[in-house]
């Protein structure tokens, strides 16, 4: 896959298997209030992307994202499909042809696929979508970016993942404002967000398999 970073690899790789791997949980959360499709509509695009992902161009950062991205528009039903594409393909505009990402770097492709996602899914954070999750997640990745980091990030990102799952908690009381959960009314009160939950879950493993790379770059005592 040279010459995108390894890192880059092992980011991506995390994703997609997190959501093969989850994705019964995540439908069986989004069929409380909302069709139950999500998590097996993203299965059958992160196992396309999960499977082919050694053919992908790796020229780039961005061409590996744009790839991710075109796949899971194409493979992906409902409103997942076009939300998570668009983020993807908007990460992959501001990674644009580098191969691999500095810390600032990465809070800005995150950020373009927040407003990707924002401007495609009409909705912001407090509506009771994936947002909630991501968004507080990447403001807490970028204020450890900001303090400097000298553990290769690895504190950074397990504080992101940390917050990730505690805003996804939070979705709990919060009434949904988009997507099918939205015409359920009150009713949408009583369950955690699928998507949050899920951005919760993909940072966590992202954050362990970021934290095993280091170890294994340490020099051996």
């Amino acid at each position: 896959m040279a010459p995108v970073s390894p890192d880059v690899d092992v980011v991506l790789r995390t994703v997609a298997t997190t959501i093969v791997a989850n994705a019964a949980e995540f439908a069986q959360l989004d069929a409380v209030a909302g069709d139950g499709d999500f998590g097996f509509s993203l299965r059958s695009g992160f196992e396309v992307v999960a499977a082919d992902y050694e053919t992908f161009d790796a020229a780039s950062v961005g061409s590996v994202l744009k790839k991710i991205g075109f796949t899971i528009a194409a493979k992906v039903g409902g409103v997942s499909g076009p939300i998570w594409g668009t983020a993807f393909m908007r990460a992959a505009t501001e990674a644009g042809d580098r191969t691999e990402l500095t810390g600032e770097e990465l809070v800005a492709v995150l950020r373009a696929a927040i407003t990707g996602i924002k401007e495609r899914g009409q909705s912001d954070v407090g509506d009771k979508t994936l947002l909630d999750a991501l968004v507080p997640a990447v403001d807490s990745l970028e204020e450890s970016v900001r303090k400097g980091w000298a553990d290769g990030g690895v504190a950074a990102l397990q504080e992101a993942a940390d917050v990730a799952v505690r805003a996804a908690e939070d979705t709990l009381g919060m009434l949904a404002m988009r997507g099918r959960a939205a015409y359920t009314g009150e009713r949408s009160r009583g369950s955690v967000d699928a998507g949050a939950t899920a951005i919760g879950v993909i940072l966590q493993e992202v954050s362990a398999a970021w934290r095993e790379t280091r170890q294994m770059k340490e020099p051996t005592p």
